[in-house]
């Protein structure tokens, strides 16, 4: 086993005090495990509980958020280099541990503070029995590069190469064969590894500039940032987004380009007769509503938004403007009378949401195979009930933040042979500005290709 090149060996430092940036990291994962919270929602009240700003909130949400993208990655190397299973760890000392391991491999922290720091928080949060053995670990952690741990991780590369690859880049199995499967349907299986490094990354942060509201060029020039790739509302901001008085208004949102854009691309889908009469099926937390708020504005058309929880609904009004005309229902939208005679409906399904693991770190590990039948059987529920509101001539935008076979093409196949009235339009014809985004007739974008999240959308249009 190589030694790895050492940053610092001040093996003899006294023990350290732990900061608050990696108390905050410690606290996110808690909050994660015990609360089932997310994380890019818990994170932004635990830097304001702890008035954490600048260089240390940017510690701490890299440490915990990396942490979170990678922890099945940092599972196989502790294991090999515990003396226990992992199962018969503490949760609270696996969390350090794994905090330690991203501060030893993925950050520039010192070994020492890192490992020092690492000793400091086992006694911090009541587990100083394990203080030894946390040493002991990440000592070893510590002593070689992250090249070689990453050729250890199991399973063998040369028995396994897929379960390898998955388990080196921190992806449950299920979820990367999804991922190979979709890319294969582009003929372009063999950008595997690049997507699942692009998951492993950062997302940006980016702003929209909600039509209707707020000029592009005006958002620009007060954000700290740069216009988006492809959406003409997207900005990019490098800042704190809560500093901008125009996202604290709601003119402004924070949404992922992609969300952006398949919107932007069912927008775009033509309608034969009138275009007066919108629905948003599942509108929670409302950042597509208030897109389409906007545009249905532009062209005088009624808007609708159902949300069936009504925490999210009243999301969803915060998201529109004050004198927005749009009607928010708390309903199922399936419970909705058929024959309503929508001209266009906006169906964002729910669905495991494998597409955005960047963003959202711990739903690689909360998600599991067995979510698909439920989510497969309500998406086809929506689906077709979305057939029943649709008047002739109509179109539906189908929309998952998941790439998985199931959640989408599978769906989109059963319902043009369930519904003979239905016709899919070529979807990717609506984003000529967005290379590399089509598949057969549906858009797929992805994190790797377009720095966006994992999204796809269909669009269905009814015949007459």
């Amino acid at each position: 086993m190589s030694r790895r090149p050492s940053r610092s060996r001040r093996r003899g430092s006294p023990s350290a005090e732990v900061d608050q940036p990696r108390l905050v990291a410690y606290s996110l994962l808690r909050q994660v495990a015990d609360q089932q919270a997310y994380a890019n929602l818990a994170m932004p009240k635990l830097l304001k509980e702890r008035s954490l700003g600048g260089t240390d909130a940017a510690f701490a949400t890299e440490l915990a958020f990396g942490t979170l993208r990678l922890q099945g990655r940092y599972d196989a190397i502790i294991a090999l280099c515990s003396s226990r299973p992992l199962a018969q760890i503490d949760e609270r000392v696996l969390d350090v541990l794994r905090l330690g391991a991203h501060q030893l491999l993925a950050m520039r922290v010192p070994d020492y503070a890192a490992v020092n720091s690492s000793a400091a928080m086992i006694r911090r949060v009541g587990r100083s029995g394990a203080a030894g053995f946390v040493n002991a670990v990440l000592r070893r952690i510590a002593g070689t590069d992250l090249t070689e741990w990453l050729q250890q991780i199991p399973p063998d590369p040369q028995q396994d190469p897929d379960g390898h690859t998955f388990a080196a880049e921190s992806h449950p199995r299920w979820i990367g064969t999804a991922l190979a499967d979709s890319l294969a349907t582009q003929q372009a299986r063999a950008e595997l590894p690049e997507l699942l490094a692009a998951n492993n990354r950062a997302a940006p942060v980016t702003l929209v500039a909600r039509p209707g509201r707020m000029d592009t060029a005006d958002l620009l020039a007060m954000a700290e940032g740069e216009p988006g790739q492809w959406s003409p509302w997207a900005v990019r901001n490098s800042g704190d987004p809560g500093r901008i008085a125009t996202v604290r208004d709601g003119r402004v949102g924070v949404q992922d380009e992609g969300s952006q854009l398949v919107t932007l691309a069912w927008s775009r889908a033509e309608v034969t007769g009138t275009d007066d009469r919108w629905l948003d099926m599942c509108a929670g937390p409302g950042g597509k509503t208030a897109i389409l708020a906007g545009l249905a504005a532009q062209k005088q058309a009624e808007l609708v938004a159902v949300e069936q929880h009504s925490h999210r609904a009243e999301l969803v009004r915060q998201a529109l403007p004050p004198d927005s005309e749009a009607e928010v229902l708390v309903a199922d939208s399936r419970e909705l009378t058929a024959g309503a005679g929508f001209s266009r409906i906006l169906l964002d399904a729910p669905c495991t949401g494998i597409g955005a693991v960047r963003r959202r770190p711990e739903l690689r590990w909360r998600r599991t195979a067995a979510d698909l039948p439920g989510l497969r059987q309500l998406q086809t529920e929506l689906l077709n009930h979305a057939v029943a509101l649709l008047r002739p001539g109509g179109v539906i935008g189908y929309i998952t933040c998941s790439p998985h076979l199931a959640e989408t093409d599978d769906i989109i196949a059963a319902a043009l042979t369930q519904h003979d009235e239905l016709r899919q339009l070529p979807a990717a014809e609506l984003l000529p500005e967005v290379p590399d985004a089509t598949a057969g007739y549906a858009v797929r974008l992805w994190p790797h290709r377009h720095d966006t999240d994992g999204m796809y959308l269909a669009v269905l249009q009814r015949r007459g």
